[in-house]
């Protein structure tokens, strides 16, 4: 009864209409995955951590430089060194050319994570998306071959950094260098552009590993440390390594090693805890919003 009741002509409901497919947000890339934080943003977080980098550890590096330098044994070590020269110097020699060491810093760790993350969206499977262990490893070779050769080399072989930290003094005036650019400016008068990069092979060379390289270091800042228009003591990378294992022993080749050492952690830890930050701050801001 129920049944002949209903209505001859009803049918049954229609079936719900799906949701019509929303487009992909530009928190999400075409493959329906997270997009990855842009190259620009990850030279910009490296360029904040390599600045804190360069002002909580540039003491360390001065006293590297001093160490390193020091054909007489002035200093006895790390602590007496530094000791000595906030005594004759004052404490702010600890920070002698900072401005430099952060620039350094700031374009080294931009080009870092800038040039790898570039490299790798070149690697990209095109239907995965994914990165292969070696084009992992074709995109870090890559970058810090970039880094060796636009960065590091200019901005460590005879370089207003080095330069600067190892002037001795309090007066301005009896300083050869009045700062970064006047540096960078006499170089390139005196010995041209070239002068920039003297000690280049040493500082290509001492990237492998900072005990195996630990004589290319001495090397390369004996060598920047010389003018070539004053005494050249050393003709280059073999003749300065042969000259002060004959004049200073084979322990001379490692001086420096343990501030080296010292400051590598830290140093790591600092720019990749700030860089972090910097990318959890804009994926906070950009990625999440849009996401959701």
């Amino acid at each position: 009864m129920a049944a002949a009741a209903a209505s001859p002509s009803s049918s049954p409901p229609p079936p719900p209409m799906s949701p019509a497919p929303q487009a992909a947000s530009p928190a999400e890339d075409r493959r329906g995955g997270r997009a990855p934080v842009p190259p620009y943003v990850k030279a910009a977080a490296g360029s904040v951590g390599g600045v804190m980098e360069a002002c909580c550890l540039q003491p360390i590096d001065v006293i590297k430089t001093r160490l390193q330098l020091d054909r007489s044994g002035a200093y006895r070590g790390i602590a007496h060194c530094g000791t000595t020269v906030v005594r004759s110097e004052g404490v702010r020699a600890l920070w002698k050319g900072l401005t430099p060491f952060a620039t350094h810093l700031t374009l080294k760790y931009a080009l870092r994570l800038g040039s790898n993350a570039v490299l790798q969206s070149a690697f990209k499977d095109p239907g995965t998306g994914k990165v292969s262990a070696h084009g992992r490893l074709a995109s870090g070779f890559g970058a810090g071959v970039l880094e060796a050769l636009l960065i590091v080399t200019p901005f460590e072989a005879r370089s207003p950094l080095h330069l600067l930290q190892q002037q001795k003094g309090l007066s301005p005036d009896l300083l050869r260098y009045k700062g970064p650019i006047h540096c960078a400016r006499t170089i390139v008068t005196e010995e041209g552009l070239f002068g920039l990069w003297a000690g280049a092979l040493p500082t290509v060379m001492r990237t492998a590993g900072p005990i195996c390289t630990g004589p290319f270091d001495v090397v390369k800042t004996r060598l920047m440390a010389q003018g070539r228009t004053g005494d050249i003591k050393y003709k280059g990378m073999v003749h300065a390594i042969r000259t002060i294992y004959a004049e200073e022993g084979l322990r001379a080749l490692w001086k420096g090693l343990l501030p080296r050492l010292m400051r590598i952690p830290p140093g790591q830890a600092i720019m990749w805890a700030v860089a972090d930050q910097v990318m959890g701050l804009y994926e906070r801001s950009y990625l999440q919003p849009a996401h959701m």
